[in-house]
């Protein structure tokens, strides 16, 4: 049975990536002029920042970097990156600031946030707002890929991976949290996510309801907790298989999902830049995954971005994604056996997260293309939350789920609005929106 899930699996990608590759990849007649700009908002070289970790990448373009690691209750060693000034504005060192915590989606990174270049980046363009950034790292990912005592590349032992988004908003987002609030002095921070990054931060204001009130503000970008709507075509085709894919994946000894491998950045490098005949397919696979838009796609740039990305994850958290579109609901993991769940939850079905619990003042950002988060689920998940504030739609119909990291026009877009509502939020303060 299990050997026959898998070859329908194989056979439903394998459709899905033919019939993607037969498009033609964009190259918007805008991207010359961005990169020849006085002042470019891209990278100036592009093999080189594919190559770059992200605390290199960030000193090339010489702004402040900080490494910071922290160790959460289970033992994972996570590791945040911090800008803690701007290069050209706000740019006196030990200043105090605004904190601003940005929080990636699955199988990213930090890197997400300052690969596209100053200008561009959010990280950046934070700090040179005024704000201290901290920059994320997920259990799992290229940078928190350490334990204490659980090897990620044991032969035999699955052990590390046995996490999904549910210990990452459960355990790691609290200890980087409390880790960076220690560490400013400060008592409370605002908070960015994108997709995972914002799943997360769902299960810890419902599970961990005491952080709502270290944080002044969360913005959503393509928030993602309901996945009833999902228009993705490997997670539909995967969802009914999820706890299958998991069984068979620990049976031959695999827990981690897409590693960062030099694998990735080589074929960035040698089949997805400019003039290559390859480059369409590269186009096609980010499209696959984070939903279609010409428009805002900027082919040249993806050598860096699979330089970077996919960072990693655990088979779990691509399981668990599945679960909630097997079951149109948000829930903790589903351990595949009504004893199982008993063992872990008391109960013979996973419980659903409480969202009346996360009391932190939302703003969702979501678009009317975004496969990931479908407007119809949006508007559960505002409805569903304790304190949400706002919703706001990206004013562009065809802005997708990667476009929040790497469209184009992403600062203009939803950057510029997210820094707005976070300024207006430290002058006026929270009663104001009610």
């Amino acid at each position: 049975m299990r050997i026959m899930v898998r070859v329908e699996l194989l056979a439903v990608i394998a459709t899905c990536l033919t019939v993607v590759v037969a498009r033609s990849s964009p190259q918007p007649s805008k991207i010359q002029e961005l990169f020849t700009n006085v002042e470019p908002r891209y990278s100036d070289d592009i093999f080189e920042d594919a190559n770059l970790d992200v605390p290199a990448l960030i000193r090339k373009y010489r702004y402040p970097v900080e490494i910071h690691t922290v160790i959460t209750e289970d033992g994972y060693i996570l590791e945040m990156h911090r800008i803690p000034h701007g290069r050209d504005a706000n740019n006196v060192p030990n200043q105090k600031k605004p904190v601003v915590f940005v929080m990636h989606g699955l199988l990213c990174s930090s890197a997400d946030f300052v690969l596209m270049g100053p200008g561009s980046g959010l990280g950046y363009i934070l700090a040179e707002e005024g704000f201290d950034v901290w920059m994320g790292n997920a259990r799992g990912n290229y940078y928190s890929r350490r334990h204490v005592t659980l090897n990620p590349d044991a032969i035999l032992s699955t052990a590390f991976w046995k996490f999904s988004y549910d210990e990452i908003g459960n355990k790691d987002l609290p200890a980087m949290i409390d880790y960076v609030l220690e560490a400013t002095g400060e008592k409370r921070l605002h908070y960015v996510g994108h997709s995972q990054g914002t799943t997360s931060f769902f299960v810890m204001g419902a599970m961990r309801p005491e952080y709502n009130d270290k944080i002044i503000s969360m913005h959503a970008l393509a928030p993602v907790a309901y996945m009833a709507h999902n228009r993705n075509l490997l997670l539909n085709a995967i969802a009914p298989f999820s706890n299958n894919i998991e069984s068979i994946a620990y049976l031959v000894g695999i827990g981690e999902f897409m590693p960062h491998t030099i694998i990735f950045t080589w074929a960035g490098e040698a089949m997805c830049r400019d003039e290559v005949v390859f480059q369409p397919i590269c186009s096609n696979i980010l499209f696959l995954i984070g939903g279609w838009n010409e428009n805002q796609h900027n082919a040249t740039m993806m050598p860096v971005i699979f330089g970077h990305t996919p960072a990693g994850s655990s088979v779990r958290q691509l399981a668990h994604y599945g679960q909630g579109i097997a079951d149109k609901g948000f829930r903790r993991y589903d351990y595949g056996s009504a004893l199982a769940n008993y063992r872990e939850y008391k109960v013979f079905k996973p419980p659903s997260y409480d969202l009346s619990k996360v009391t932190t003042p939302v703003f969702l950002h979501y678009s009317d293309s975004d496969p990931l988060a479908h407007v119809q689920d949006v508007d559960r998940l505002f409805s569903e939350l304790g304190r949400a504030i706002g919703k706001f739609r990206v004013p562009e119909s065809t802005f997708s789920h990667i476009d929040y990291m790497y469209g184009i026009n992403a600062k203009e877009l939803v950057y510029d609005r997210v820094i707005n509502l976070i300024k207006s939020m430290n002058i006026y303060g929270f009663d104001d929106y009610v």
